[in-house]
């Protein structure tokens, strides 16, 4: 089976033939191929779904090649590499956008195998990229496994208990308290550890494009499957799935992975022909199943046949102990990544850092203390001004105003939330993603507060 079947690459050109030729080659080349007639449509298709890849040609009408790789680069940063295509006479203006971030760019006429080549070294690098971040999560664990708190410690020995039976398992708790990690974890101490391990989010995909990555499908299945696709399952045969955000999950592929679970057979969209597959099965939810038993939202047999066994992570407020070792670990980390030396944390800084409530739980520490270690000068970690409501939250001064707690703490997350939405153009996922909560958490608090997203 190869790796390309698996490797997703989306094509932007306005004209047809372009984009027809495009497809059959990459699609001969066992690559999974989508494309879009214009820059807006490729936009909207990356909301929708993810892309490691993206083939844009630089003419193009209403936003041009160029403003579509800035909007790439500004909403996704590293996490999608774009290649331009060019003409002859506009070799000038591609060498110029790998300044602006493009990974490469190819010639429209050269030879085809130029292209490929160009494809290979940016899979190659976005995989290295991949296992640096896995690296990193798995350091992660391991300092995390130190725990003063005597119910994360609980966790982890009762992890390490599971880890070694096959049964599935059931991970719940708050966004960002670290269920991935202890996935990581049940797997690295498994008897599968040497196999692959497949994080999914549930929450990523459209309802119907849940089934197609889970189970893959054959050429033809439905409208854009242009080629055969090999699903996540399939792909992690003998290792472990991890699908997060699994509250999120449609009715009908609840009771499609069901009788797979039971079976332990697959099909894919569009083939007759059971597949036998191996895997582990770890899920994680920051949502009580149970209510959504009852409310009809989740099936009862599914969730009682995901949750052999259940692990309950607390939140970071209930082991508060734990918050300055994970201050110091974040800040040696994003040190090393940025190359800025810390030689003093500002009073007022070092006050709110241990106070905060961190309702992101550990993702939402760690992209505070990175945003603070970008922005710090002069080798001083300080409140920056989008952190600047939290300064009268955390200053005595503060206790003479006339705002309560909860109206102060309104005022931050209102204030914090119109920051992080204009730092990325008011998309949703991304800035959910950045701020350590789930895009329906972020959703819900828009709308609460009435917070205007129009551009």
């Amino acid at each position: 089976m190869s790796s390309k079947e698996n490797f997703k690459i989306l094509v932007v050109d306005d004209e047809p033939e372009a984009r027809e030729s495009m497809e059959m080659l990459l699609s001969c080349a066992k690559y999974s191929v989508t494309v879009a007639a214009s820059a807006q449509e490729a936009l909207n298709t990356l909301e929708k779904e993810y892309y490691p890849l993206v083939i844009t040609d630089i003419m193009m009408p209403g936003i041009d090649g160029i403003s579509f790789l800035q909007k790439i680069k500004t909403i996704y940063k590293e996490e999608i590499e774009v290649i331009m295509l060019t003409a002859y006479g506009s070799i000038e203006t591609a060498v110029q956008t790998i300044k602006m971030g493009a990974f490469g760019y190819f010639i429209k006429g050269n030879n085809p195998e130029e292209l490929l080549l160009e494809i290979k070294k940016a899979k190659t690098m976005l995989d290295l990229k991949q296992t640096k971040q896995q690296q990193m999560l798995g350091n992660a664990g391991r300092f995390l496994l130190n725990s003063k708190n005597a119910k994360m410690q609980e966790v982890w020995d009762m992890v390490d208990e599971v880890a070694k039976s096959n049964a599935n398992v059931l991970i719940m708790g708050e966004t960002g308290v670290g269920k991935e990690i202890v996935a990581q974890r049940i797997h690295q101490q498994s008897h599968r550890a040497d196999k692959l391990f497949i994080p999914i989010n549930c929450q990523n995909y459209p309802d119907k494009l849940i089934e197609s990555e889970l189970f893959g499908h054959e050429k033809g299945a439905f409208t854009g499957a242009v080629t055969k696709r090999i699903g996540k399952i399939e792909s992690g045969n003998g290792g472990t799935i991890f699908l997060d955000e699994i509250g999120e999950m449609e009715l009908s592929t609840q009771v499609t992975l069901l009788r797979v679970l039971e079976t332990k057979q697959i099909e894919r969209i569009g083939s007759n022909r059971l597949i036998d597959v191996d895997f582990r099965l770890v899920s994680a939810t920051n949502r009580d199943l149970y209510q959504a038993v009852k409310e009809g939202r989740f099936r009862e047999d599914f969730l009682y046949r995901v949750n052999t066994i259940e692990i309950r992570i607390p939140p970071l407020r209930e082991r508060r102990e734990d918050i300055p070792d994970l201050i110091t670990f974040f800040l040696e980390k994003f040190q090393k990544e940025t190359g800025k030396r810390i030689e003093k944390i500002s009073p007022e800084t070092e006050r709110f850092l241990l106070e905060y409530e961190y309702e992101g739980n550990i993702r939402e520490m760690k992209n505070i203390i990175e945003r603070l270690v970008i922005l710090s000068r002069d080798g001083v970690l300080r409140l920056d001004h989008g952190f600047a409501k939290v300064k009268s939250i955390v200053d005595t001064d503060y206790m003479d105003t006339a705002l309560s707690y909860k109206e102060a703490k309104q005022a931050f997350e209102i204030h914090y939330i119109q920051e992080m939405l204009l730092a990325y153009e008011n998309n949703i996922s991304r800035t959910a993603e950045k701020m350590g909560i789930s895009r329906r958490q972020l959703f819900n608090k828009i709308t609460e507060y009435q917070i205007n997203t129009k551009k």
